[in-house]
């Protein structure tokens, strides 16, 4: 794969297939059926034995990066369930894989040379040791890789203890058969991926096969598996529990309604009683507090007409005072003027009877 290629695939698993807004690749969703529900997960056997003995090949449904980021962002928000599909692929493709284990152990049975009971049971000691010597070699090569130089000593001197075992238990198998026999080969299937195992397998060679991507392949499909099984089991009773709880809920709902229809009858009846009372009262408050502001209004127009009435006495009274006070004055006037009148008239007459007492002299 190129690089832009890697870039590419890069980005889809990052942010979907809505990343650069191409429709084409939008039409087919991650919950579409002809979508590997295996590969949302991470788990295809079709993807994790490619490029082995095993290849199983191009998978016959769709294999997406963007659909497996599409789906892990959905499945935050519900759940999909996806699960059981993905069980159920692996489940068959594990057992097939079984079935061709017993097939090679039937075979190897049938061609090779038949041997007692205590025989291929230190045979059998000595292909455990192997695939222990196997295990830790491997284990040792991957810390190696990773840096971790001590731990990957401490597992070689673990290597060593087992090798002096396992000397020993060849020694015991060599002197239990002759030695036309011990030199063939004993063959042996692997329990993990049905590979054949020598007994006179090399180190090399074992930890070449334990540590291969055939094995490890097998071995991460078998733990995703029984991933699957335990977390689709706790699924299904979580499931079965609220199936439970709902309808025993709803029995309860139905036994409640024929025993006590007339109860049911009477708390709607009170419900209805209390609601009107509650709204009868209500509306005896208002018409009260109607009443109140009523009353209240009356009030104060009697207050405004009382004041407005003295208000007018008040300035009757002042008009009639005034009327008076005028009144005394224009009568006070005329009283002056006639007063003024009269000694004019007397000073005239007493003029003229002056004059004529004077003429008749």
């Amino acid at each position: 794969m190129s690089a832009q290629a890697q870039m590419r695939a890069l980005l889809d698993q990052l942010m979907g297939t809505a990343r650069d807004g191409d429709e084409t690749r939008q039409r087919v969703k991650f919950t579409d059926d002809r979508v590997c529900k295996s590969h949302l997960l991470d788990c295809c056997p079709h993807d994790i034995l490619a490029g082995t003995r095993m290849d199983l090949g191009e998978c016959t449904k769709i294999h997406d990066l963007a659909l497996r980021a599409d789906y892990e962002i959905a499945s935050k928000e519900r759940d999909l369930f996806f699960e059981l599909d993905a069980m159920d692929h692996l489940e068959s493709f594990i057992a097939e894989c079984d079935r061709r284990t017993e097939l090679a152990k039937k075979r190897l049975a049938e061609t090779q040379e038949e041997i007692s009971a205590e025989v291929s049971a230190k045979a059998e000691k000595v292909h455990e040791l192997n695939e222990d010597i196997g295990k830790l070699l491997a284990k040792a090569e991957q810390l190696g890789a990773e840096g971790n130089v001590d731990e990957s000593q401490k597992i070689l001197m673990e290597v060593e203890k087992v090798r002096a075992k396992k000397k020993e238990a060849e020694e015991e198998y060599r002197n239990s058969m002759p030695a036309s026999s011990f030199q063939q080969q004993k063959l042996r299937v692997c329990e993990v991926c049905s590979a054949y195992l020598g007994l006179h397998d090399n180190d090399r060679r074992l930890a070449d096969h334990f540590g291969g991507k055939l094995h490890l392949g097998f071995i991460q499909i078998r733990e995703k598996l029984d991933q699957l099984r335990k977390t689709v089991a706790e699924k299904q009773e979580k499931r079965n529990q609220d199936r439970l709880r709902r309808r025993e809920e709803r029995e309860r709902e139905e036994r409640m309604g024929r025993r006590a229809p007339t109860a049911l009858w009477l708390c709607k009846w009170n419900t209805s009683a209390s609601l009107y009372a509650v709204g009868r009262q209500e509306q005896l408050q208002e018409s009260g507090s109607r009443n109140r502001d009523r009353r209240r209004s009356r009030s104060r127009d009697r207050r405004r007409r009382r004041s407005r009435s003295a208000s007018r006495e008040r300035r009757k009274s002042r008009s009639r005072s005034r009327d008076r006070h005028r009144r005394h004055r224009s009568r006070s006037r005329s009283h002056s003027r006639g007063h003024r009148r009269g000694s004019r008239d007397r000073s005239s007459k007493h003029k003229y009877v002056f004059c004529e007492s004077l003429a008749s002299q």
